[in-house]
């Protein structure tokens, strides 16, 4: 395993990060939660990432349990709050009632004294700025987190949260957005101004939610469990990624991981990796050997040519937009 700075700050991370979102406390039971845990740290990975939301609070549980007896002081545990873990009003969102009772019910299900990051999960349009940040901040200075990040804000968002960290004296060092080779959306704008602001990208389905192992074939079923199965065992359609121009073009770079000595999956997450704003990508995991394969991908330095070749496939599928922000907003 390797390591990077998470943007500006001193501390270090895992270049893969393991991440909960679909699985814990969803599609496995804790044993098999604490053998892919487990499998990631015997890679090295240190770094673990979840939010209070997953599976309804459940997949923090499942991680803390994963963790327990492992030496607090070599992991990085992040955590994230916005989404619902309740039916009240005022369990959501990032109002300083929510925020404040967010943390401690993440420390408790983590079972640990602290996080090493908490994340806005996004920017929440009903609270005051100034109210969030200002929660954040008596969060760090408890001592309950130790650095603050932001998932899927927008620039503006971004240099607006930056500010007033920057004021109340804590690190905003942070930003988790969708990458991909399929999802080029932070390129143009967030990347120049993380770089500017001191904030490294910590990034989700950096395989486009598997799409780029390759494993779903156009014409064919999808695998058997896998999350884009219909009832049927038929292959979804209605997501962006599966119609059958971006399928058979994710295809065709079957030939150049192999070119690299490396899966596809591998390949997908190298490609993230190119970016050096990127401080982490994040893998999940239903079976061990699934990270073992994805390990490979660290360290690897991809080639111009390679690189020029993947963009010339995949060009006309790639999302650039930055007006296609991944908000999955709470809307009143």
């Amino acid at each position: 395993m390797e390591y990077r700075k998470l943007g500006s700050s001193g501390m270090y991370i895992s270049e893969l990060a393991y991440g909960n979102w679909v699985t814990h406390g969803e599609q496995i039971d804790q044993e098999a939660a604490t053998a892919c845990v487990r499998q990631a740290l015997d890679l090295g990975i240190t770094t673990f990432d979840t939010a209070d939301a997953y599976a309804g609070t459940k997949a923090e549980t499942a991680l803390g349990e994963a963790l327990k007896g492992v030496r607090r002081e070599g992991l990085e545990i992040f955590t994230k709050v916005y989404f619902p873990t309740g039916e009240g009003k005022n369990d959501r969102g990032l109002s300083r009632k929510h925020v404040m009772e967010s943390i401690n019910g993440s420390l408790q299900r983590l079972q640990t004294d602290y996080v090493d990051l908490y994340q806005a999960h996004r920017y929440d349009y009903e609270t005051p700025l100034e109210e969030t940040m200002q929660a954040f901040a008596d969060i760090v200075r408890a001592g309950k987190a130790l650095y603050i990040g932001v998932s899927e804000w927008t620039v503006d968002e971004i240099r607006a949260g930056a500010m007033l960290a920057k004021e109340l004296g804590i690190q905003l060092i942070s930003n988790q957005p969708q990458y991909s080779m399929l999802w080029r959306v932070i390129e143009e704008e967030i990347v120049p101004v993380s770089e500017e602001l001191g904030l490294g990208q910590i990034c989700w389905s950096p395989m486009a939610q598997g799409v780029l192992t390759g494993k779903y074939v156009p014409g064919q079923p999808a695998p058997s469990a896998s999350r884009f199965t219909t009832d049927d065992g038929a292959l979804k359609t209605d997501h962006r990624y599966l119609g059958d121009d971006v399928l058979a073009r994710v295809q065709q770079l079957r030939p150049l991981a192999e070119e690299a000595g490396l899966s596809m999956a591998a390949l997908a997450l190298a490609w993230v990796l190119q970016n050096a704003n990127v401080s982490a990508a994040i893998v999940g995991a239903s079976r061990p050997e699934q990270l073992v394969d994805n390990a490979t991908a660290v360290g690897v330095k991809l080639e111009a040519d390679l690189l020029t070749r993947i963009d010339a496939i995949l060009e006309p599928v790639i999302e650039r937009d930055p007006g296609k922000v991944e908000s999955f907003l709470i809307r009143p």
